[in-house]
């Protein structure tokens, strides 16, 4: 999906059942939506789980549509689209990078990161808090050609 969509999160909590991450996906897939970011962890009430999905869509009607089909499982408690402006989207990001250390003092006072681990001379473990246009630009600026290996998280999100 072209990247000037407007990236949504909805929030869903549900009963762990085996299959509702199926049922949740295949949805998804049918509305012919690619899912950005999947996240699921446990929620403050026993055997319910917590789930940030996001995805990118300009229109409002279509994710009203998703938000009211996933409603509709019975293993759905409920689900929500997070208003951007009132809540908190983060992700985590480690990246090894093979380059000088020298462009950690540059990169300090700008992002916050977390050196992990310095594997040779020029090689690091390093790990990115932040909002995803944070952690974007951190490895537009440590450059692609310097990135070895990426893992992240996913956006999980919190209402204020």
């Amino acid at each position: 999906m072209s990247t000037d969509m407007k990236r949504r999160a909805i929030l869903m909590f549900l009963h762990d059942r085996p299959g509702a991450l199926n049922k949740i996906s295949m949805l998804i897939r049918k509305k012919m939506y690619n899912v950005d970011t999947l996240t699921t962890c446990c929620a403050k009430a026993p055997g319910v789980s917590r789930m940030t999905l996001t995805l990118r869509e300009n229109d409002d009607a279509k994710v009203r549509q998703v938000i009211r089909q996933l409603e509709k499982f019975i293993e759905v408690i409920s689900a929500k689209e997070l208003d951007h402006e009132q809540s908190y989207w983060r992700e985590v990001a480690i990246l090894k990078i093979e380059t000088d250390g020298a462009i950690f003092e540059k990169l300090s006072s700008k992002y916050n990161f977390e050196i992990l681990d310095r594997k040779k001379a020029d090689t690091f473990i390093v790990q990115v808090v932040g909002a995803t246009r944070h952690i974007d630009d951190f490895m537009e600026e440590i450059d692609a050609n310097h990135i070895v290996e990426i893992a992240r998280t996913g956006v999980t999100a919190l209402e204020q």
